[in-house]
């Protein structure tokens, strides 16, 4: 598991390597975005790698979805 520094780091290189991958136009708003979809998927595959998971079907029963 990463130590705290080395998640940070991570986390540091990243925001650079998204800044840099933006259009030269792009605003505030396009950047806030690419930040919070990042952070969704890697929550996101973080809950699967910890088997927080639940079928396609659960979730149709739990929605009453046809």
């Amino acid at each position: 598991m990463p130590t705290i520094s080395r998640k940070k780091t991570d986390v540091k290189s990243r925001a650079i390597r998204l800044i840099r991958d933006l259009p030269t136009d792009s605003s505030w708003d396009d950047l806030m975005y690419r930040i919070y979809v990042r952070q969704k998927i890697e929550t996101g595959l973080a809950d699967v790698r910890a088997g927080r998971t639940r079928s396609h079907e659960s979730i149709r029963r739990e929605f009453k979805v046809a």
